[in-house]
């Protein structure tokens, strides 16, 4: 009888165990969407990106917004990892374990994605191509825009779909970034390096670090800091990197976040990388242009981009309406003005901002970032200085060759939809 009794209990227990893991799955086994609740996933502007009942399962109608919202969306089978109707399928069905069963009732979930901002994105994208782009109101954290490409029309089974079409690049991919590293390695120096504005750089097409060649695109002869950036200046910027040294770098990696995986509303993002074990000078040159080991991942560069355009408070970006954000002080404030200045001197001078940009306060880096095989990722990152439009930026594409070409005329196509139809 002992036996016979300690045999039931741990049936029992294993039972209940199992039921704590397992019982949404079992309650629903017939069907995802068999409980009686209705949900209904909408934007900022109340257009429904997704809908079920006790029936059926729907997307939006428009072929267009439910490729350029998959990466958001997600769909009912979870297929991409950064979906919404994946991460938060069990609170819209609301299951309980007390009774076993999930509720009928009805749910709303409202996003801060512009799902018209998003279909915009995608068309300037193309596509065919493979790239991604985020856009965030940095004053408030709201993510307003988020697609990666190639997508999925997750209502066309039957469909070709492209290898790595069910990755989110804005959050579970890293990158080289090239050029527009630059930017953390200025911040350093900022900080760092003394009589800044005093001091110039000359440049004529390479320079030699411990006898290893460090290669600029261009001749730019004597410039001043300011110049190098907006020069995108190789050979004055690995030997910024050189002069403040691996550790010094590795810190400001550190602590702006780009080692590190984030979460936006519970999903989760990938990690960058950095050389952080001992390389030498030479190599210390190349990661400070955003060469060597670098890796970035969008949404790191994001998250550093709306603290800069913030004077160096980060609102942490979320996807959800009705958070309330994490504030931190990620750069500090003279830092993140003084880069401003700067990055509105690059667009001003180099990037034809009266007509890529017209009517715009842009602040922005091009990003060329050579893969060692003849191609290049192009990147264009940056934000627009302006109250009544305080958006930030990053555009990537891949293989896409320089910077300012491909992704700075996605960027050009949408920030200039953004100011035209998008309310702060």
């Amino acid at each position: 009888m002992l036996l016979i009794a300690a045999l039931v209990i741990c049936g029992m227990v294993t039972y209940l165990l199992r039921y704590v893991d397992h019982g949404k799955e079992w309650a629903l086994y017939f069907s995802r969407a068999n409980s009686g609740s209705t949900g209904q996933l909408v934007d900022r502007n109340g257009i429904t990106l997704a809908y079920f009942n006790g029936v059926d399962n729907y997307f939006s109608p428009d072929r267009i917004t439910r490729a350029a919202n998959y990466h958001v969306t997600g769909d009912y089978w979870g297929r991409t990892g950064t979906g919404i109707l994946s991460r938060y399928w069990n609170d819209m069905q609301g299951f309980s374990l007390l009774t076993g069963t999930t509720r009928k009732e009805d749910s709303l979930l409202t996003l801060c994605i512009d799902a018209r901002l998003n279909d915009q994105i995608y068309l300037s994208l193309g596509e065919e191509s493979t790239g991604c782009m985020l856009v965030c109101n940095y004053r408030t954290g709201e993510l307003l825009g988020m697609v990666s490409t190639p997508s999925v029309d997750p209502i066309d089974g039957e469909g070709a779909v492209r290898d790595g079409a069910f990755i989110n690049r804005c959050l579970s991919a890293s990158y080289t970034p090239g050029s527009i590293f630059k930017l953390v390695t200025a911040a350093a120096a900022i900080e760092n390096l003394p009589n800044l504005s005093q001091r110039t750089w000359y440049c004529e097409h390479e320079v030699k670090i411990a006898g290893v060649p460090i290669t600029c695109m261009a001749d730019h002869y004597t410039q001043t800091f300011e110049q190098a950036l907006a020069n995108s200046c190789n050979v004055a910027f690995a030997q910024i990197a050189v002069e403040l040294g691996q550790s010094t770098m590795i810190q400001y990696v550190t602590d702006y976040g780009f080692l590190s995986g984030h979460s936006i509303d519970g999903i989760p993002t990938v990690k960058g990388n950095y050389p952080t074990e001992f390389v030498g000078d030479p190599e210390t040159g190349w990661s400070g242009i955003g060469q060597s080991t670098d890796l970035v991942c969008p949404y790191s560069m994001l998250r550093f981009l709306c603290a800069v355009a913030n004077g160096g408070t980060l609102v942490e970006p979320h996807i959800l309406q009705n958070d309330t954000p994490a504030i931190t002080q990620l750069v500090n404030p003279n830092t993140a003005d003084r880069l401003g200045q700067m990055m509105n001197y690059n667009a001003v001078e180099h990037y034809h901002a009266e007509t890529m940009f017209p009517g715009m306060t842009v602040c922005a880096k091009t990003g060329t970032a050579e893969l060692g095989d003849g191609t290049s990722h192009s990147w264009f990152v940056g934000f627009l200085a302006d109250a009544d439009h305080p958006y930030a930026f990053v555009t990537l594409v891949e293989r896409g060759g320089f910077g300012i070409t491909a992704a700075g005329s996605v960027a050009s196509e949408v920030m200039q939809w953004a100011v035209e139809n998008l309310d702060a």
